[in-house]
């Protein structure tokens, strides 16, 4: 895979997107755009735990399932969700069938709503960890899988209960929501 990769539109872009147009999109307007919102922070932290192990094509292609499934990642409705609703799940095809990853994004709204009691937000929480100088990488070898940063948030939701947040799955999910900026430097979308 190279590092930069101009599309058929003449715009050079970060080459894990590839070609396919959903991967684009996401690529173009979505990653690495920064989000304060709690609930779409949630479900990206959820999200984001349902991709271990697999490709995150796989989850972009069934995000749409996946936020009916859990009632657009509203943190007070999916918090409020009990074993029926597991089993309804488990029996979707539309969504990755896995009830550790099920129950866990059940039990981390729950802790979503604890955290937001006791900070005020996620948004203040997660952003609170992001890196001082954070500059574009010019290449992919430069990317980390994990950062110290990254690291000491996974250690901080742990410690407040949650489930499927390792440091590498946060990391992910600190790139995705704008929290680093790991557009390849020469990538057409603007810095954030």
């Amino acid at each position: 895979m190279a590092d930069l990769i101009e599309g058929a539109d003449g715009k050079a872009r970060c080459g894990w997107c590839g070609t396919d147009p959903l991967y684009v999109a996401y690529h173009d307007d979505e990653w690495g755009r920064p989000v304060h919102d709690d609930d779409r922070l949630f479900e990206k932290l959820c999200l984001e735990g349902f991709q271990a192990g697999l490709a995150w094509i796989t989850i972009l292609r069934k995000r749409p399932a996946f936020r009916e499934a859990f009632a657009g990642f509203a943190i007070d409705v999916v918090a409020e969700f009990g074993d029926d609703d597991v089993e309804r799940m488990l029996g979707d095809a539309g969504i990755v069938r896995h009830r550790g990853k099920i129950t866990a994004a059940i039990g981390n709204a729950r802790r979503a709503q604890e955290l937001i009691a006791d900070v005020g937000s996620i948004d203040a929480h997660v952003w609170s960890f992001a890196p001082e100088g954070h500059r574009r990488p010019t290449a992919f070898s430069e990317v980390p899988a994990l950062t110290a940063e990254s690291t000491a948030l996974s250690k901080d939701l742990k410690k407040r209960g949650w489930r499927f947040v390792g440091p590498t799955t946060v990391y992910a999910f600190m790139q995705s929501m704008g929290i680093v900026d790991d557009h390849l430097d020469g990538c057409w979308v603007p810095a954030g």
